[in-house]
């Protein structure tokens, strides 16, 4: 693995709550109604300073989709999931959104 760079976000940001590195812009928030098995979660459409874990199936409350974890760079910590695929009961244009948990705004 080569080195790996944080970026600096500016303005009102979302962080790890662990080692508050920057995650995500305020205005990247897509919805703050989600919810997941750990309670409230929030969509953006847009991070930075992670990594993907494995693809995997996941069966979540409106139906099975294809995700993968995401990890904080800064302290390895997991700080949601990633759709990579979508069901027949999500429209196509959800296939790219970011859930969260566990953020310091």
């Amino acid at each position: 693995m080569g080195r790996i760079f944080m970026i600096t976000l500016e303005g009102r940001i979302y962080s790890c709550k662990h080692c508050f590195t920057h995650l995500a812009l305020l205005d990247d928030i897509i919805s703050k109604s989600f919810h997941c098995g750990h309670g409230k979660a929030y969509l953006f459409d847009k991070v930075v300073n992670i990594t993907e874990g494995e693809k995997e199936e996941r069966m979540m409350m409106t139906g099975l989709h294809t995700v993968v974890d995401i990890f904080c760079v800064g302290c390895g910590s997991i700080v949601g999931w990633k759709y990579v695929r979508t069901s027949s009961e999500i429209s196509s244009s959800s296939a790219s959104l970011i859930s969260f948990q566990g953020l310091v705004a």
